[in-house]
């Protein structure tokens, strides 16, 4: 399958013999089997080449490649290995000239070809990663999500899960680590309760506290598994596991 051509704008164009000289510094970088210039939209298309590369040289022929820089919020990120995950899945995308991610503002600022990389095609290259992205550049900033906002939710609802896993897991503590505060408990427990029902006991609280407030660990930490790029979710996963 052939690959999707890249669409980008040029600066300084004022003739035909401008396009000529355009066209052959874009077929010059390697890579390119084909350029195309429209004089008249002061755009390029061109099939095949790095976004880094044919900027390069239109800037060294005096016919610089016209750029932006967007700033995207980025969802899932845990860890450093995060990071380099999505700066690699967005790099990829056809028109970024170069990605730099935020972990701490939880932010992408990507500079691009000006008419490329759309924020549909880097919002799908950071899924595909497993790390989703909020557009928060000020042309959408009606749509966009404050981060400062979102991570107030965020720590309510991980308020409540904490507080939840803490009322589940204490019972298990108890049954399972009470007699070494107070000697005899165990053959309390297993006198009236028994050791069957306390073990069942353990079992359904300890699944309850997965299954609820630390689904989460396995939802994102399983997947990244899967695809071989495990995070810290992925490790809590595998421990409680």
């Amino acid at each position: 399958m052939t690959a999707e051509p890249l669409r980008f704008e040029i600066d300084n164009m004022s003739c035909a013999s401008c396009v000529g000289r355009v066209e052959r510094t874009l077929r010059g970088v390697p890579g390119v089997s084909d350029a195309q210039v429209n004089l008249a939209a002061e755009r390029a298309t061109v099939q095949g080449g790095g976004a880094f590369y044919l900027s390069k040289a239109l800037t060294e022929a005096g016919y610089p490649a016209r750029r932006d820089t967007v700033t995207l919020q980025v969802s899932g990120m845990s860890c450093g290995s995060c990071v380099g995950r999505v700066e690699r899945a967005i790099a990829d995308v056809p028109g970024v000239i170069s990605v730099s991610v935020n972990l701490a503002a939880e932010t992408a600022t990507v500079e691009r070809l000006s008419g490329s990389a759309s924020f549909e095609a880097l919002s799908d290259a950071a899924s595909r990663a497993g790390y989703p992205l909020i557009r928060t550049d000020a042309e959408d900033a009606g749509e966009a999500t404050s981060v400062s906002d979102r991570r107030a939710v965020e720590a309510v609802s991980l308020q409540r899960r904490t507080i939840l896993a803490g009322v589940l897991t204490l019972p298990v503590v108890l049954l399972a680590m009470g007699s070494h505060l107070v000697p005899g408990f165990h053959h309390l427990i297993e006198t009236t309760i028994g050791r069957q029902a306390n073990w069942l006991i353990q079992f359904v609280l300890t699944t309850a506290v997965l299954a609820g407030p630390g689904r989460a660990f396995l939802t994102k930490g399983l997947p990244a598994l899967i695809k071989g790029a495990p995070d810290m979710n992925s490790l809590v996963a595998l421990g409680t596991l």
